[in-house]
């Protein structure tokens, strides 16, 4: 059945492409023309969607309902992978590849609607996998700030410019990912004319809250400052050190949680091939309504439990709290 209806499109384009060749119709042309007109069509609703909906967010106060959640889970994987789109962009590029899934997937089932829950059940599955990714960079990130701020606050008596430029002495000190912040804070500080107030501000934005601790503190510091004062830092290193430990118990059972869903969907996934190689089976499963109901019931109960075991790992809380300068 597949090979016959690919056959058929490969017969179809083989034709067009005579016709349009013989007789000079230039479809190529017009077809990039419909494409650039639905392209600035979307664009365009994509951009009245975007200021209405900026307009009506510092209006209306948004209820924490499902939509708010998927709108936040959204721009948070839009800034943490710095792509190119808004919101409705987003949306957009979802449902043209919804729309795209469906009509692959319904070569093999042969159903709508159960194409249009597998194609649903991929698409959280997708999400979720790249919100786990954001996950682990954030937590990566803060581990590299801990380590940072570990370094620095013993050193900050003589003042936190001059212990983050002891830091900086050495590349192997603060990791590669976030040493040109610290790099900026010192240049702003001695090169740009930036008050030292200003330049921990900026450096506390790029860092993200984990860190407005450490730059509240420093604020404080640089500006009353008094004998014995530079012990306030060490709060820090003890915090983070209990952080550390709270982190490792919390990874250990992550840990165990994934290998508990890696080796549930393994099995799973090999009684689906396994029903694949019996002929009849093979045939129950690809043929028979009840059969596609149970592959697509399979598919949608791997990415949901995938959702789901993500979903109970998600942090709980944010570090740190409000700048307050």
């Amino acid at each position: 059945m597949l090979f016959n209806v690919l056959f058929s499109v490969a017969i179809g384009l083989v034709i067009l492409y005579i016709l349009n060749v013989v007789l000079d119709l230039r479809l190529l042309n017009d077809l990039k023309k419909l494409v650039s007109y639905i392209v600035d069509s979307i664009a365009n609703h994509n951009t009245k969607k975007y200021l209405e909906r900026i307009k009506r967010s510092k209006i209306v106060k948004t209820n924490d309902n499902i939509i708010s959640k998927y709108n936040r889970l959204v721009e948070n994987i839009i800034f943490d992978y710095n792509l190119p789109l808004t919101l409705e962009g987003f949306n957009s590029f979802i449902s043209i590849l919804f729309a795209i899934l469906v009509l692959i997937v319904v070569l093999f089932l042969k159903d709508i609607t159960l194409s249009a829950l597998v194609s649903i059940s991929l698409l959280v599955g997708a999400i979720t996998y790249f919100t786990m990714r954001s996950r682990n960079l954030k937590a990566a990130k803060i581990e590299s700030i801990m380590d940072a701020e570990d370094l620095i606050c013993p050193l900050a008596r003589d003042g936190v410019l001059v212990a983050i430029k002891k830091v900086l002495e050495s590349d192997e000190y603060i990791n590669a990912d976030i040493r040109p912040f610290f790099v900026q804070f010192v240049e702003n500080c001695e090169n740009y004319g930036y008050s030292f107030r200003r330049a921990m501000e900026i450096l506390n934005r790029q860092l993200g809250p984990k860190f407005d601790n450490f730059a509240k503190k420093a604020v404080i510091f640089e500006y009353n400052e008094r004998k014995g004062m530079a012990d306030i830092f060490l709060d820090i290193v003890e915090e983070n050190a209990a952080l550390r430990e709270i982190n490792a118990r919390k990874n250990r059972i992550f840990k165990k949680m994934n290998m508990n869903f890696i080796m549930k969907t393994a099995l799973i996934v090999i009684f689906v091939a396994y029903s694949m190689t019996v002929p009849e089976l093979r045939i129950f499963m690809l043929e028979s309504t009840a059969g596609r109901f149970i592959l697509t019931m399979t598919i949608v109960a791997i990415c949901l439990s995938f959702a789901r075991c993500q979903a109970l790992q998600a942090d709980i809380g944010s570090f740190g709290g409000d700048n307050k300068w």
